[in-house]
């Protein structure tokens, strides 16, 4: 019995005969433009990591100007 794995459930899901040409051993012609959809796609995903991170900064900038405003409002006060 053929052990299926996760890569082969996506090959097939996206193109049942993409799977199928895999399963027989045929290569994809367009291998260079494969690659390069690949490398796009990472490149993408760095960039939206560095967003999050960026984000993820500002948020911790906003509320540690928040809470200095607010002991300055608190100090005044007093």
């Amino acid at each position: 019995m053929k052990i299926i794995r996760a890569s082969e459930i996506g090959t097939y899901q996206y193109c049942q005969r993409a799977w199928w040409y895999k399963l027989q051993g045929y290569e994809p012609e367009n291998k260079i433009e494969m690659a390069e959809g690949k490398n796009l796609h990472e490149k993408h995903g760095r960039s939206v990591y560095a967003s999050s991170c960026v984000q993820g900064i500002a948020y911790a900038s906003l509320m540690i100007a928040l809470l200095i405003i607010i002991i300055w409002i608190i100090q005044s006060i007093l």
